[in-house]
């Protein structure tokens, strides 16, 4: 669970990273970006990219099924709601790295466990515990997100003042949250052992609360929110049916939940639901993990691989748990930096003039073939072509050859 590095905020945009202007077509510029800053989660490891640097592709606007016009992209309606028209560029950093540069977001990840008890704290001075770790100043804190302040401030102020910084940043900025809590709250084994905790009422009750607390902390802000990186993946390596993934979600919280059934698809569209409810200005999606299907397709090597197929068997799991109730749908190429690897001396680089795979071609097209399926539209080839920032970003590659020219699909 390592993140760090650029993730590409949402160009939530037609395919894959696919990012169109309003002229139609890509916004690329040739500039690389540093960055560090929090900790976070990422998906399978052996790839290449950032740590755990995903990109929001697909997109949000109105209605389900059709073509979009020529000029347009699947992500054109939710950067219009956004304020903007072309691919948003953000990382989790630091204040002074986020001042040297124009980005558009920030994101972080709020993660470590609940506080104990029924619902959130409502002090972090006293009588507030996680896991029986005083979160007090004076007894060092502890993992709730909640905390992550001065104990003499309301719970949930680290996210009421990361919103507030990224809004008053010049050029004013989107914060991102990454919410990766299910491990952490299940106390289970990573894999697909902890999604037994979502059958459990009583942690999925605290769960509902505590993103319901996290919603609330978000208000009327405008904001993009993550659902639970890896998560959907191991639902889906436990059955491709997510509605036949058992959950307590009613009994759970049945204030926002008792019109969705008892499963892991219900948990989802839930979750999006909520969002609507307590923070509606706010856009959400579900992670969509390549790995998913039990094939990890970022990291194959068989140029046999039908990797449309695979890309359709996400799309089709995505789509039962709920995705296109959401506005856009995140996916990340590692869980590490592929320097990272070679520090260690695992070699994951992918090939940068795509002539052997690994390689950036095989995964934007898993990614602009699960985005499309989702949405069940398509992007104009005459006007839209691949961004490939969020990979030029992390290996400061030059726009040839990964970038086909603005104007030509693939």
């Amino acid at each position: 669970m390592a993140s760090r590095l650029v993730r590409l905020l949402a160009c939530i945009v037609a395919a894959q990273a696919v990012g169109c202007s309003s002229s139609g077509k890509s916004d690329v510029d040739s500039g690389t970006v540093e960055a560090s800053g929090g900790s976070g989660s990422g998906g399978a490891t052996g790839l290449g990219g950032s740590f755990a640097s995903g990109g929001a592709t697909g997109a949000g606007g109105a209605g389900a099924g059709g073509t979009v016009a020529a000029g347009t992209c699947i992500g054109s309606a939710l950067l219009a709601s956004l304020g903007k028209d072309s691919v948003l560029v953000g990382a989790s950093m630091e204040d002074a790295t986020a001042a040297k540069a124009p980005f558009d977001g920030r994101y972080l990840y709020l993660s470590g466990g609940f506080s104990d008890g029924s619902s959130p704290c409502v002090s972090c001075a006293s009588g507030c515990t996680t896991s029986g770790t005083s979160c007090a100043n004076s007894a060092g804190g502890c993992a709730w997100w909640g905390c992550w302040q001065s104990d003499q401030v309301p719970p949930g102020q680290y996210v009421v003042d990361f919103v507030s910084k990224t809004e008053k940043s010049s050029p004013k900025q989107i914060p991102m949250f990454t919410y990766y809590e299910e491990l952490q709250a299940s106390k289970l084994t990573e894999g697909t052992s902890q999604v037994a905790a979502i059958a459990d009422a009583t942690v999925l009750a605290r769960y509902f609360a505590d993103w319901r607390f996290v919603l609330q902390k978000i208000g009327s802000h405008v904001a993009l929110l993550h659902i639970e990186p890896d998560f959907w993946g191991y639902v889906e390596q436990l059955n491709a049916d997510p509605h036949a993934v058992p959950a307590k979600v009613t009994t759970a919280n049945a204030t926002d939940c008792a019109s969705y059934e008892n499963s892991a698809a219900g948990v989802a569209k839930c979750m999006i639901h909520m969002v609507r409810v307590y923070a509606p200005n706010a856009k959400v999606g579900l992670h969509a993990s390549a790995w998913g299907t039990k094939m990890d397709v970022f990291g194959n090597s068989d140029a046999k691989l039908d990797v449309a197929a695979e890309a359709q068997k996400m799309a089709t799991f995505l789509t039962a748990l709920g995705a296109k109730d959401g506005d856009f749908i995140v996916a990340d190429p590692s869980d590490r930096d592929a320097g990272y690897y070679e520090f260690i001396n695992r070699k994951t680089w992918w090939d940068a003039t795509n002539a052997t795979l690994p390689n950036f071609h095989q995964a934007f097209l898993w990614t602009k073939d699960d985005t499309r399926t989702v949405r069940s539209r398509s992007c104009s080839s005459a006007t839209c072509c691949l961004d490939c920032r969020i990979f030029r970003v992390r290996r400061r590659l030059p726009l040839s050859p990964i970038c086909p020219p603005p104007g030509r699909a693939t």
